[in-house]
């Protein structure tokens, strides 16, 4: 399987100019257990390997995390199928047949 290739600053930027400028930001964060979270910071560092890279973060309040990803986003990221499972219903205990 190839790699996909990094986002750039310049790819973010187009992406964004697509967006009005008054939409509320988050990050979209594990696949497998999606989860949405507050985007509060964009910080400038060295990757370790002498590279620029830009990091965008979550806040350091317990509040950054908001939950549970919205479906349709997840569907859009295709993290999810469309199609989302039945609500559980509670287990039916098994009846003993011998009479007892």
């Amino acid at each position: 399987m190839e790699a996909q290739p990094e986002m750039t600053v310049g790819d973010l930027i187009d992406l964004l100019s697509a967006c009005d400028r008054g939409t509320l930001v988050r990050l979209a964060m594990n696949p497998f257990f999606p989860m949405a979270h507050r985007l509060t910071q964009v910080v400038q560092a060295d990757d370790g390997r002498g590279q620029p890279v830009v990091y965008l973060a979550e806040g350091p309040d317990p509040d950054s995390q908001l939950g549970p990803l919205p479906h349709e986003a997840a569907v859009a990221l295709t993290w999810q199928g469309p199609v989302q499972a039945p609500p559980r219903r509670a287990r039916r205990t098994a009846r003993r047949t011998d009479g007892q």
